[in-house]
């Protein structure tokens, strides 16, 4: 490989971690939308049309159904705030990122990582969660449709 296509390859990378770093960025801003529109314009930025979510609750199938949970969830836990614990880590097409849910008053209601799986325009087309430590009283073992 020659000098210049070593640096055209790592300007590439570089470009394509700077879109997918904001990419993440948009995924936490979707779990903490407050109003509808927030949501659309995240959902819009942020995944594809045949995202894939799966988690121990079950498995997802587009962004309505993500909005759906999403709504669902805050309709259940009030507001919480959906954060990352550290810088996530993103290498060629996927993502770790390692978060924490917060309650209203600061206490932690779960933690968890998620894997995401980046298309080639830099939308979110999977979602794997795992739950590092699940919310009081969770069954792992239940079966969730």
């Amino acid at each position: 490989m020659t000098e210049t296509s070593t640096e055209t390859n790592t300007e590439t990378a570089d470009a394509t971690t700077a879109q997918h770093r904001a990419t993440v960025e948009h995924y936490v801003r979707f779990w903490n939308a407050e109003t509808p529109e927030e949501q659309r314009h995240l959902v819009s930025a942020t995944f594809t049309e045949e995202v894939q979510y799966y988690a121990p609750i079950g498995v997802l199938s587009g962004p309505p159904a993500l909005i759906g949970f999403h709504d669902e969830f805050a309709q259940h836990m009030g507001k919480v705030a959906f954060r990352p614990r550290q810088e996530p880590e993103i290498h060629h097409d996927r993502a770790r990122l390692m978060w924490q849910i917060d309650t209203q008053d600061k206490t932690p209601f779960a933690t968890g990582t998620d894997i995401l799986v980046f298309a080639p325009d830099g939308h979110i087309t999977t979602i794997t969660t795992f739950l590092d430590q699940p919310p009081e009283g969770f069954d792992p073992n239940a079966h969730h449709q």
